[in-house]
């Protein structure tokens, strides 16, 4: 006779994992709340929140091949954190503020501490961000995954008021473009980092690369509040500024970037001189700006003091002009 714990399934390790860590997610709660963890769907309502003609804004992500690196140094934390931030940063280039976040993790067989380190990094991502852990799954499913192994995914909602939605359509030839520091190589390009760098050497700077992805939710959100003319905005991610610039650009507009308008981190230089060239430097990583604001000209020093007074660095990295949707760092 079989049964599905002899499968490889611990049906019982799962809801322990899930009572261990509803502690956890009550640190998230926010106004909209109304069930989260344990039930078959966590609720949530616009309501309290008083949106007057909302839009709600969705991102599905995950942390990608920097697991391999995690795994390498049995720290997790970090990724909890990545898995957030690299979802609630993508809804907030759309001017939206984050509500509520779930997460997916898939592994041979769950590993409870493990499990919970990483909750713990979700709950720092959620608290930092000020959206609710509302939920999400583990499964369980060793026919896909080697002993040890596991993958995460995110997913994250958020709301905005229709007539404060930024989708880039105002932005235009003139305006400048504003660089705001990142956290180290966030949670892109990692394929890269370990076809160059030896295991022994992912291991010396693992503390460097698994820094987590900096969250900038509360910091731009203020400036939004604060009515800055923010006309654009993109997170730093895969494809780099070539790519995630280009998104949001008007088609009769172009972005030229100035790549010493910036400080660039040394992690960032020790990659490349592991035989990496500029140019795919430049294509692969965020080279220290997570996240780039575009503003008109007479925004540009009040938005940078307001930014300082989050203690967020931010640098003038380039200007918007005439063009065909070209990202061009010179």
């Amino acid at each position: 006779m079989s049964t599905y714990q002899q499968a490889g399934v611990d049906v019982s390790l799962a809801g322990r994992f899930i009572r261990s860590i509803q502690p956890l997610a009550r640190l998230t709660r926010r106004p909209g709340l109304i069930r989260g963890i344990g039930d078959f769907g966590g609720l949530f309502s616009l309501k309290e929140l008083r949106y007057k003609d909302p839009v709600l804004v969705a991102s599905a992500d995950g942390v990608g091949t920097k697991l391999r690196i995690a795994h390498r140094v049995k720290w997790y934390m970090p990724l909890g954190i990545d898995l957030v931030a690299m979802n609630v940063n993508d809804i907030l280039c759309t001017g939206a503020e984050p509500l509520f976040f779930l997460d997916y993790v898939a592994a041979a067989k769950l590993d409870l501490n493990v499990l919970v380190e990483i909750v713990r990094g979700i709950v720092r991502g959620c608290v930092d961000s000020h959206c609710v852990l509302l939920g999400g799954e583990t499964a369980q499913m060793g026919l896909l995954y080697r002993r040890g192994e596991f993958d995460l995914a995110g997913f994250a909602v958020g709301a905005v008021e229709r007539k404060g939605l930024i989708n880039g359509d105002r932005i235009r030839a003139g305006d400048q473009v504003i660089g705001l520091a990142s956290n180290g190589l966030h949670a892109n390009g990692f394929s890269l980092v370990q076809k160059v760098l030896s295991i022994a050497e992912q291991k010396r700077l693992a503390r460097e690369l698994l820094k987590p992805t900096r969250i900038y939710v509360r910091s731009v959100l203020d400036l939004l509040r604060r009515k800055a003319p923010v006309r654009g905005i993109a997170h730093i991610t895969g494809g780099s500024f070539r790519e995630k610039v280009a998104r949001i650009l008007p088609d009769s507009t172009a972005v030229r970037l100035n790549r010493r308008s910036w400080t660039v981190p040394p992690i960032f230089r020790k990659i490349q001189s592991a035989g990496v060239p500029e140019e795919e430097m430049y294509r692969t990583f965020n080279m220290g700006v997570g996240l780039v604001l575009i503003v008109p000209p007479r925004a540009v020093s009040q938005t940078q003091r307001w930014l300082g007074r989050h203690a967020l660095k931010s640098w003038l990295i380039g200007e918007v002009v005439r063009g065909r949707r070209e990202v061009a760092i010179v």
